[in-house]
């Protein structure tokens, strides 16, 4: 069974695959149905990527 902890901490940083940009997580939460995390992303706060579209940023 997967764990269910958060890859990114409030506060951390992260890369956006997609983009190379590097963001702040400011929020995260489990999607229960989806079984994954959504972050939302200081720099961009109206939109959410999942754990899949970060990495770990430096």
């Amino acid at each position: 069974m997967k764990s269910t902890k958060s890859l990114f901490p409030n506060g951390s940083s992260a890369t956006i695959k997609e983009t190379g940009e590097t963001v702040t997580i400011l929020k995260s939460q489990y999607v229960k149905n989806m079984k994954r995390y959504s972050y939302i992303v200081k720099e961009h706060p109206g939109t959410f990527y999942f754990e899949e579209e970060l990495t770990s940023g430096e």
